[in-house]
């Protein structure tokens, strides 16, 4: 009789001992498990910062991208009043005729002081249109390219908030209108190459039309 309560004491007691063993582990797995869970909550965080400071960076530079590029065809347009019918003091429409090539010169005529500064004659017998060879976003004294509103008056608030840095700019090219069969004496056209800054020069958008005065 003694024998079998000792048996059952000791059965008794090592069921409390393994019970107590398993509440612990099931704590340490609880435990490691929250962790696993603040670590995976952790960096699903980061990675949505990361992509929402990616989103917000990428609409920034678009919305730089389109300040730039409203600038230049701002520049398109003012480059035709120069051509077509600027009515200022400075104005030098008059020498754009269909028919003459005053003014224009192998190159392009430079400085702020030259009334034939952005004219340029375009040799396309060279392997590289002139456009595409000359700087035409230098803003120095001795620029080939014109400024907004130099020979036309038109003005353009730049430098402050989500506006331009500085005017844009563009040069006018002279060539050849040759219709069929024609091989001399032929009108001329005007090719527009403009360049817009957004709110930092180094955003630029380039632009470009042919544009035909009426004879």
């Amino acid at each position: 009789m003694n024998n079998k309560r000792a048996r059952y004491a000791w059965s008794k007691s090592n069921c409390l001992q393994t019970k107590t063993l398993n509440r612990g582990y099931d704590k340490g797995a609880t435990l490691i498990f929250s962790l696993l869970i603040l670590i995976v909550i952790l960096l699903l965080g980061t990675s949505l910062a990361n992509i929402a400071l990616i989103g917000e960076k990428s609409s920034r530079n678009e919305h730089d991208r389109l300040v730039a590029m409203l600038a230049a065809e701002s520049a398109l347009a003012d480059a035709e009043t120069d051509i077509e019918n600027a009515a200022t003091n400075v104005s030098r429409s008059a020498m754009f005729s269909p028919k003459s090539n005053a003014g224009f010169i192998e190159g392009c005529g430079k400085g702020d002081a030259n009334i034939y500064q952005g004219l340029c004659f375009s040799n396309e017998t060279t392997p590289m249109p002139l456009w595409n060879t000359v700087n035409i976003a230098d803003t120095g004294a001795n620029s080939i390219s014109v400024k907004f509103g130099r020979f036309t008056g038109r003005t353009m608030p730049v430098g402050q908030g989500a506006l331009p840095c500085q005017l844009p700019r563009y040069i006018i090219e002279l060539m050849p209108d040759y219709l069929p069969g024609q091989a001399a004496d032929a009108p001329y056209l005007y090719r527009i190459t403009a360049i817009g800054f957004g709110m930092s020069r180094t955003t630029q958008a380039v632009v470009q039309s042919v544009y035909r005065k009426s004879l």
